[in-house]
């Protein structure tokens, strides 16, 4: 099982940046596909954004498409998300997560085996 710690969390006004960090560890942990997933406030989590485990193709959920940027560096097993122009309704917990089976190419969250334990976000306006 892959373990995930994130990072990087805060407060940012509108149109500000945030990125954050997601470091993974476990045995081939660096094959295994990533996420992020947001859980606003009485709503249930959904997905961000998602890269494959070789970092080549990358997904975004339509909300955040041009103003978030997911990637990966596995010689230092770490996902980041860079989020861009924030908006209020950004504001959400979190949660880094992998793949429950290496190789694939894109993490849907019923594909997920692992999470991290979440990270605030709260954007201003």
């Amino acid at each position: 099982q892959v373990q995930l710690v994130e990072s990087g969390g805060g407060l940012a006004q509108a149109g500000g940046s945030l990125r954050l960090s997601c470091a993974y560890s476990g045995r081939t942990s660096s094959t295994y596909a990533m996420g992020w997933f947001g859980q606003a406030p009485g709503k249930e989590r959904e997905f961000v954004a998602s890269i494959s485990w070789g970092g080549g193709s990358t997904y975004y959920a339509d909300s955040v498409k041009g103003r978030f940027t997911i990637s990966r560096d596995n010689a230092k097993n770490t996902v980041y998300l860079q989020m861009n122009s924030l908006k209020p309704e950004d504001t959400a917990v979190y949660y880094c997560a992998a793949d429950r089976i290496g190789g694939r190419q894109r993490l849907g969250q019923d594909s997920v085996g692992s999470w991290g334990q979440g990270t605030q976000v709260t954007v201003s306006s």
